[in-house]
């Protein structure tokens, strides 16, 4: 018997008569003489067409995670960095500020202004000799290098000042108060800056015969006791903080009350802090190097652009030069010996004079000096490093140096990995036992040379601070390549596999 439930249609009746099949009434429906069958299996194709095509069309524009293609992600444009691609493509969405911040955002505490703004309103107090006003004026920069007319090209000269080397405190200030990763909640913070002018603090007292321990001390602790009752840095402990040193490590290193500076590192609340100076001590994982400040301040890409040219394309008379002073109060001094060579070098090495104060913060000599030069001899200063380390770079001329602990161990986020593709190593004991510098130097051939020079130039926006509080447009340079590493080091942190000691 016959389902009642059997379609009544042609299509699918059974004739009792010829008694057909049931899979031969499903052939005979999807038989190509079937015209039914064939509109019902287009309707169905259309409808998943359509079905799996809506699901592509986002409900809202741009969709959650966007993200831009390679191409726009690796363009360093003044746009990507202040959270919007506007001009540099027309076409483009606005990017999405968070994905610019991927390592964290930074905050600043609102220190009491004695430990920061007070201490530059009294400038002229900050050392027993002149007023520093000068000096720290032009957020830090100090005041425009109008000497500099005629050595370099007129168009590049409003972007270079007198710049004292130890004013990295207030540069770093201003621009991370401006800086896109900024926040204004703690709770968002992945990084705390503390904006402390802890070497301003204590040059005040460095000089001084009558200061005592605690003169030298008394910012560093009152700014400490003032830190410790913060609550990020109680969850912390320090680990997740930063601050700018301004001077050399070792000013901050005294180990005794009777020695030289003060001993703010070597307090229980710095213990865990990351600090940025412009001398490190190699064996301490909190110390960073950072360049010293110089005298250039690029305010656009095209001024690092044209820069570049200029001291590429500089013709250089002398194989080598040394800018500097001996020191005659110390036994065998090695400076002594490079002025010695440099006399007897018959014309190939340039010297300035810098005894006494003569070169403090640089003069037109100097600039001069170092861009007629391929080389320019660096050994140690009053400490393993020199600010004339950065000026002899910028000015496309190649460092040579006596001491690895020079530049080799000090700035690694800066200068290229391979030292021997910037610089050259001489012993200084080879130099102490007759070796002669100018053969040394005479050995590398032209296009050696070339090379060496074209890496310092291609590292010359690493090494400079822009002049604008929010960076060069288009470039990253000192302070952002400063900050994306303090920003990675913290992120590196709170790995599982990252050890913190107690």
């Amino acid at each position: 018997m016959l389902p009642k439930s059997l379609p009544s249609s042609p299509a699918f009746r059974i004739d009792s008569k010829t008694k057909t099949s049931f899979p031969a009434v499903i052939h005979s429906f999807f038989s190509v003489q079937n015209p039914r069958a064939w509109i019902l299996i287009i309707v169905l194709f259309i409808q998943i067409l359509l079905f799996f095509n809506l699901r592509r069309f986002p409900t809202s524009y741009p969709p959650p995670h966007h993200r831009f293609p390679t191409r726009l992600a690796l363009t360093q444009t003044a746009a990507i960095q202040n959270g919007t691609v506007g001009t540099a493509f027309n076409s483009s969405p606005t990017i999405n500020n968070n994905d610019q911040c991927g390592s964290g955002r930074v905050y600043i505490y609102d220190l009491p202004k004695f430990f920061n703004q007070e201490i530059l309103d009294n400038c002229d107090n900050l050392n027993p000799w002149s007023s520093r006003c000068d000096a720290l004026s032009n957020d830090g920069f100090g005041q425009p290098a109008t000497g500099l007319a005629g050595i370099i090209p007129e168009n590049l000269l409003s972007s270079w000042y007198w710049t004292d080397q130890f004013v990295s405190e207030i540069i770093f200030h201003n621009r991370i108060l401006n800086h896109k990763c900024r926040t204004t909640e703690p709770e968002s913070a992945a990084a705390f800056y503390i904006p402390f002018y802890a070497g301003l603090a204590v040059g005040k007292y460095l000089w001084l015969n009558s200061s005592t321990a605690k003169d030298r001390d008394h910012h560093c602790e009152m700014m400490l006791t003032w830190l410790q009752e913060q609550t990020p840095y109680k969850k912390s402990k320090g680990w997740d903080h930063f601050i700018t040193m301004g001077r050399i490590t070792w000013d901050f290193r005294r180990s005794q009350d009777e020695d030289w500076g003060s001993s703010c590192i070597y307090k229980p609340g710095l213990r865990n802090i990351t600090r940025l100076l412009i001398e490190r001590n190699p064996w301490d994982y909190f110390d960073i190097g950072v360049p010293y400040p110089t005298g250039f301040h690029p305010n656009s890409y095209s001024d690092v652009i044209n820069w570049q040219s200029f001291v590429r394309e500089r013709r250089r008379n002398a194989l080598f030069c040394f800018a500097g002073a001996p020191r005659r109060t110390f036994r065998n001094d090695f400076r002594s010996i490079l002025l010695d060579q440099c006399r007897e070098s018959g014309g190939s090495c340039r010297t300035v004079d810098c005894g006494g104060a003569r070169c403090f913060n640089g003069t037109s000599a100097i600039t001069e000096t170092f861009l007629d030069s391929d080389f320019c001899l660096q050994p140690r200063g009053d400490s393993f490093t020199r600010r004339s380390i950065f000026d002899c770079m910028i000015a496309g001329s190649i460092p040579v140096f006596f001491w690895r602990r020079s530049a080799y161990s000090q700035y690694q986020w800066f200068l290229p990995d391979e030292p021997g593709s910037y610089s050259v190593y001489i012993d200084r004991d080879a130099v102490k036992n007759g070796t002669s510098v100018k053969a040394v130097l005479e050995s590398f051939t032209k296009e050696e040379v070339r090379n060496m020079r074209e890496k310092v130039i291609e590292y010359i926006p690493r090494m400079v601070y822009a002049k604008h509080s929010k960076g060069i447009e288009g470039v990253k340079d000192a302070f952002d390549f400063a900050m994306e590493g303090v920003l990675t080091r913290f992120k590196e942190q709170l790995q599982p596999e990252f050890h913190k000691w107690k």
